[in-house]
Formats: C-alpha cells, structure tokens, sequence
C-alpha cells in the first residue's frame, strides 16, 4: 500500500512540477501573460510541497527518484499538451530512468 501512495504522490509531483513550468512558458514564450505565470508559479510551489507528502523520509533518495519519473513526465506531457513525437532513444532514456526509480525508492532494503 505505501508503494501504491508514493507512485501515486510521484504523479501528482510530476502534474505540478511539469505543469507549473508548462503554464510558466507558455506565460513567457507564447506571451499568454500574467496569470499563466502566476498560476505556474502556484503549481510549482504545489510539488514542493507534494514531495513532503512521500512515506520515505530520505529528501535525497526522494527527489533522486522523482528525476526518473520528471523525465519520463515531462516526455508524455510534450506528447499530450504539444504533439512532441518522441525517438527510440526518449522512449529507451524514459524506460531506464524509471526503472532506476523503481530500483531507488523501492528495492528491499535491510
């Protein structure tokens, strides 16, 4: 079960993190304005502290973790949100970062 809510509090980081710098460029770079940056900025301070939430109590191996899965995040909202097709090699990059979230966060440990 507490694997099951730290994957699900991961999803719920990487919404934020990735959503939050979306709505930030999207502010600036597609020139949206004011209140697209300002509600990126909310939602990026949402995944600091949605990674608070996590079961483990380690910061390091929690965001050392959460790097795989903002990769493999980040690749399926440029699929969703921006038509980014991505290669083999982002697919194959993905696949590797979140098999090493799965070897961080939760390999047995003594």
């Amino acid at each position: 079960m507490l694997v099951l809510k730290s994957i699900a509090l991961f999803v719920l980081a990487a919404l934020a993190e990735i959503g939050g710098a979306w709505l930030v460029w999207q502010g600036v770079r597609e020139h949206r304005g004011w209140i697209w940056i300002g509600a990126g900025v909310i939602a990026l301070g949402l995944y600091g502290f949605v990674a608070t939430l996590q079961p483990d109590a380690h910061f390091g191996r929690i965001l050392a973790a959460y790097g795989g899965i903002f990769v493999a995040g980040s690749l399926a909202w440029g699929m969703a949100l921006d038509g980014y097709r991505p290669d083999r090699y982002d697919i194959t990059g993905a696949l590797l970062c979140l098999i090493g979230v799965a070897v961080i966060m939760y390999a047995p440990r003594g």
